[in-house]
């Protein structure tokens, strides 16, 4: 069940990428994301929620990824809010058909 108005507005059922002025770092601990229009920084420290955000672009929405990603059903309301967290950040926004990105 989500925990915040953000988690409520985060669908997992669509399609989502990494924002096109995001960059990633790959770090010990997980990943940097550093967002160059409005200069966050978020630090990722699950390698699973790294594998499921490089995914997002690729698969047909944020549960897919998750799941390719190894993230468990049991799993998947600690992912939510973590994404959630993202895309109120504008870490990752949702697909639109002209974005790029497959469906898997």
């Amino acid at each position: 069940m989500p925990s915040s108005a953000s988690d409520e507005s985060f669908d997992m059922d669509r399609a989502w990428t990494l924002h096109p002025q995001v960059a990633v770092r790959p770090e010990s601990f997980g990943a940097l994301l550093y967002h160059f229009g409005n200069r966050r920084l978020s630090f990722l420290k699950d390698r699973r929620l790294l594998a499921a955000v490089r995914l997002l672009g690729e698969r047909s929405s944020a549960t897919a990824a998750c799941t390719s990603a190894g993230i468990g059903d049991d799993e998947l309301t600690r992912y939510h809010h973590a994404l959630a967290t993202l895309a109120t950040s504008h870490m990752i926004v949702q697909r639109t058909p002209d974005s790029q990105g497959g469906e898997a």
